[in-house]
């Protein structure tokens, strides 16, 4: 930032420096220091800039993208083979959250800015408190295999981590880096239009690096979408470091569904075709995947969800890991005396997912969960009958946490104890319809307890920033001292609390 407090304009070396960070071994390590430090440095920047320069930096990387949608879509269906139509749709959506992350950080009440006054007359007295939350400093992102967009390059938690005020090194995915590198490009070049500094924005790739990347000691967070044992290893890496730091990753969910008898008399074929629909959509590749559905005894729910699947044709999965994990799931259920295969054939060919119901008891899940509930990443669900409510409930207990749970039910049953359990174990509790489909909005909560994430935060929707960010208390400051967001004069007329009282 000048003397005179606006950006200057640097060209971008964060690609260069990523090029490099592509290579094997002591390069892509010493390229990655580069990166890591240009981060630091970018941060002495970032962390004062006011909302409105982020808020221009964000509007710049989504208006990009979407002038690069004729080059990027194709590109992602090339390698994620998601078709174009949901492609577009996911872009839209990706350079849309990068738009409300704007606005909402001008708004500035995700700041939490606090003002206590001094108070004689309190036991003990107290001074002149002023509160606000801050950025922690660079944050490593891992990207997210099946959405290419939303949830990599420049998706929710770069978002977020930028218009928190952190720098941000992406790590890009294995399954798209075509497309990664390429966004990289995009997202590096509009940030140096407009103006922001040079190091806020890297891209680097490789298993090696990313290890690395985690435990390097200019970076303050990770932001991590990808599988458990993935996100496991690399949580533990981060929490062992000398100075452990905030791992939040979303790693795994069953996202249990529980439909009642009266749900079911009412509409059963209407519930299979939702629950066909959901399971299936994007070959199941989604974290919100239905993918445990609890439904009475002896309903033959399963089999109406066989009738709605119907004659589904294989089709390509993101990686042939990912297809490969997905048959081997599969295998793994299907050879067990206690789950039936209701749909579908289990022998998958290499490569692509082809739906699969299978079905099972709710007391064989409570007999084994970790064995019934792992996921089963594609589209697959597993349909689990239950005696009574109870029944159902003691075995979705066993579920642990998961990203969403879902209840189908008719006007004026009694939830209380159906709600007491699907909210312990998920951070969404849909009433109706079904959870694929995760809406970016200041309301939304995406992720619950473990396994499904690491923390309690969300990483969609604007409180995603609260992930990025840290309090900090001034105390008896003057003045001149003080963030402009807490001084005297509201001169940004953000909302705040001014004592206990808030001020919007």
């Amino acid at each position: 930032m000048t003397p005179g407090g606006t950006m200057t304009s640097i060209a971008p070396t964060a690609i260069d420096t990523a090029a490099s960070a592509t290579t094997a071994g002591a390069d892509a390590l010493d390229a990655l220091d580069d990166v890591a430090t240009a981060a630091r440095a970018a941060f002495a920047t970032t962390v004062a800039s006011t909302a409105a320069e982020r808020a221009t930096w964000l509007t710049a990387v989504a208006d990009a993208l979407d002038a690069a949608a004729g080059e990027l879509i194709p590109l992602a269906d090339e390698e994620s083979h998601l078709g174009t139509t949901r492609l577009t749709g996911e872009l839209a959506r990706t350079t849309a959250q990068l738009r409300l992350f704007a606005t909402a950080i001008v708004e500035g009440s995700y700041l939490e800015a606090t003002v206590d006054h001094p108070d004689p007359t309190t036991t003990p007295p107290r001074p002149d408190l002023r509160r606000i939350l801050r950025p922690l400093g660079p944050v490593a992102v891992f990207s997210a295999s099946n959405f290419p967009f939303a949830f990599s390059v420049a998706g929710g938690d770069t978002a977020s981590a930028l218009a928190a005020g952190c720098p941000v090194i992406v790590k890009g995915h294995s399954a798209h880096p075509r497309l990664s590198r390429r966004t990289a490009e995009v997202v590096a070049g509009a940030l140096a239009a407009a103006g922001a500094p040079e190091g806020i924005f890297g891209h680097v790739e490789g298993r090696e690096t990313g290890i690395a990347l985690v435990q390097h000691p200019e970076v303050r967070a990770v932001g991590f979408t990808g599988s458990l044992h993935g996100g496991r290893a690399l949580f533990d890496l981060a929490s062992s470091r000398p100075d452990p730091i905030p791992f939040y990753g979303e790693l795994s969910a069953v996202n249990p569904v529980l439909i009642t008898a009266a749900a079911l008399d009412a509409r059963a074929d209407e519930l299979a075709a939702g629950l066909a629909a959901s399971f299936t959509l994007g070959a199941g590749q989604f974290c919100t995947n239905p993918g445990v559905v609890f439904v009475p005894a002896g309903s033959d729910f399963a089999s109406r969800v066989d009738a709605a699947v119907g004659s589904a044709a294989s089709v390509p999965m993101l990686t042939d890991g990912i297809a490969a994990a997905f048959a081997g799931g599969l295998d793994a259920l299907a050879t067990r005396d206690d789950v039936t295969v209701v749909a579908g054939d289990v022998a998958q060919r290499p490569g692509t997912g082809s739906a699969v119901v299978l079905s099972t008891t709710a007391s064989a899940v409570r007999a084994d969960p970790g064995a019934l509930l792992a996921e089963c990443f594609g589209p697959s669900t597993l349909v689990v009958e239950y005696d009574d409510v109870d029944d159902a409930l003691a075995a979705i207990r066993a579920v642990g946490g998961s990203l969403t749970a879902t209840v189908h039910a008719e006007p004026g049953e009694d939830l209380t104890g159906i709600l007491a359990v699907l909210t312990e174990v998920a951070g969404r509790v849909l009433f109706a319809g079904w959870p694929t489909g995760v809406a970016v909005s200041w309301a939304q909560q995406h992720g619950g307890p473990w396994p499904s994430t690491t923390s309690i935060h969300t990483s969609v929707g604007v409180t995603a920033l609260r992930r990025f960010l840290r309090p900090v208390a001034y105390q008896d400051a003057p003045e001149s001292a003080l963030p402009v967001e807490l001084r005297e004069e509201n001169v940004l007329g953000i909302p705040r609390r001014i004592d206990g009282v808030l001020v919007v």
